[in-house]
């Protein structure tokens, strides 16, 4: 067994008490290593760069599930409409309505969750927690039909502080209960909370994650040669 297989199988171990969706970040890494987590029976897959997520798609099996989990450019929406199983990164709702726009073209409807700014890092995209509400009953996000919501997804700050992360994943899921509770459109369903990474998924699957982004743990260091 590969190192790449003995940690896929390590993490899903991990996950059996709670349970969670594994998303393996296979950026920067070359085919013949996603082959050796697929040979693991791992499917889900996430990429950061349109590019490479759309060259990838091509190359590997068709039952894999690609998830977006980079900023999108509304330019590049068109690439992966076709195939993309969930985009985590929706930050505006010009970039919902391009998605949606693409999606019928594609004759699909696509999986989206929206991704909000909890880190206290200035770098990170996202929605403020106070425009979730007001966009997730507006009748511009009703009238999409091509798109559903099924959750959101936040990335904590990066730092050492694990009270700072818990408190910022907390944050994230009190939100993510909150829109639960409210009366939402037929095509926004609050399912999915996207939190955590190698780093600090352990702190978000305390906090009630259901679906983590791990790459460095399963792949190794990332060449961004």
């Amino acid at each position: 067994m590969s190192q790449i297989q003995e940690n896929i199988r390590h993490l899903i171990s991990s996950l059996t008490e709670t349970p969670c969706q594994l998303v393996a970040i296979s950026k920067t890494k070359p085919v013949s290593d996603i082959m050796d987590a697929y040979e693991a029976g791992q499917r889900h897959f996430g990429e950061n760069k349109v590019q490479e997520l759309a060259a990838k798609y091509e190359e590997l099996p068709k039952d894999i599930k690609w998830h977006m989990v980079g900023h999108l450019q509304r330019n590049k929406v068109k690439y992966i409409a076709p195939f993309v199983h969930l985009i985590h990164s929706i930050d505006s709702l010009k970039l919902l309505k391009e998605v949606n726009k693409q999606a019928e073209k594609a004759g699909r409807t696509i999986d989206c969750l929206l991704q909000v700014h909890i880190a206290e890092e200035s770098t990170k995209f996202g929605f403020g927690p106070e425009e979730l509400t007001p966009l997730v009953q507006s009748d511009a996000l009703q009238s999409l039909e091509h798109v559903r919501v099924v959750g959101l997804m936040g990335m904590a700050t990066f730092t050492e502080d694990e009270s700072q992360i818990k408190r910022e994943f907390s944050s994230l899921h009190t939100l993510f209960e909150q829109l639960k509770s409210i009366q939402l459109p037929d095509n926004v369903k609050m399912q999915e909370l996207s939190m955590g990474m190698s780093g600090d998924y352990p702190l978000a699957l305390a906090c009630g994650s259901t679906m983590i982004r791990v790459g460095s743990s399963i792949f190794g260091a990332r060449n961004y040669a």
